[in-house]
């Protein structure tokens, strides 16, 4: 079995300073394998705010998979923004914005879908579908394949679908075919959970896709900060939401939900989820 932390939306900048070390404090009692940052690691891509993201990762297990969100291109210098858009994230996070991570249970690919020319929303273009394929071809069926962007897949009920990766379509049915099983993102700054099956509609093909919430900010969204725990047993998956509770001053499970892979693909477990909760 392999844990994996899945944290999203930091935002250095605008965060909750009290809920730091807490956050710190509860990555770490979960003893994960893997801790995965779906981008937005700032708010405003400053000097002073990669600094301090870098110390909070520092302070996190390893290893980690972390890509950039949208607010990690600076905003309000042009030249910054359109020349050099990530070089702050290179200097203070990390060379590569295109992480990966594989053993003999999962294999991760973090997708940079950050881009210049857009202020909220990013995209996935060609040269990026090459490469998850590249890294991911010789995993065998038996290995979870999870493809990290800070921009999602999919999303809640109500929400527009300007707010999907870009070019998400046609970047999933080239990742239909080396067996992606799960996405994860962030950005919304709502926890959700789903499978692609309803919007992308490809056939023997469904997989997981999940969003977090928004860590550390005070930028929230009628939600509690909270990040999520992924307990993966292939062909099962267990995924706790960690909630921050104010009155006991921590962050402690909320939800938990269960899927498990058919022919056809992911699918949420609900007549077995007390089984399941025993297996994993």
């Amino acid at each position: 079995m392999r844990l994996i932390v899945h944290l999203s939306d930091l935002h250095f900048g605008r965060v909750d300073h009290s809920l730091v070390d807490p956050l710190i404090e509860a990555v770490w009692e979960v003893r994960p394998d893997l801790v995965a940052v779906s981008g937005d690691l700032t708010q405003r891509a400053r000097t002073a705010q990669f600094i301090e993201a870098r110390r909070f990762l520092d302070a996190l297990p390893k290893p980690q998979i972390v890509v950039p969100g949208n607010h990690d291109v600076p905003l309000y210098n042009p030249l910054a923004r359109f020349f050099l858009p990530l070089v702050k994230y290179r200097r203070y996070i990390s060379e590569n914005v295109e992480p990966f991570y594989g053993d003999d249970q999962i294999a991760v690919v973090g997708v940079n879908t950050a881009r210049s020319l857009t202020i909220k929303n990013g995209r996935v273009n060609q040269r990026q579908l090459g490469c998850i394929r590249e890294r991911l071809r010789d995993y065998s069926d038996a290995v979870t394949k999870i493809v990290v962007t800070h921009h999602p897949f999919d999303l809640p009920e109500g929400y527009r679908e300007g707010s999907l990766v870009g070019r998400a379509r046609i970047a999933m049915e080239a990742l239909a075919s080396c067996g992606i099983d799960m996405f994860l993102a962030g950005h919304l700054h709502v926890s959700h959970s789903g499978h692609t099956g309803e919007r992308y509609r490809i056939a023997g093909y469904k997989a997981l896709v999940i969003s977090a919430g928004t860590a550390l900010s005070v930028r929230r969204r009628k939600e509690n900060n909270a990040f999520n725990v992924l307990r993966i047993d292939h062909p099962k998956v267990g995924l706790e939401r960690y909630t921050w509770q104010s009155e006991n001053a921590r962050f402690v499970p909320s939800a938990a939900e269960y899927f498990e892979h058919r022919p056809d693909g992911w699918m949420r477990m609900t007549d077995k989820a007390d089984e399941l909760s025993r297996q994993i």
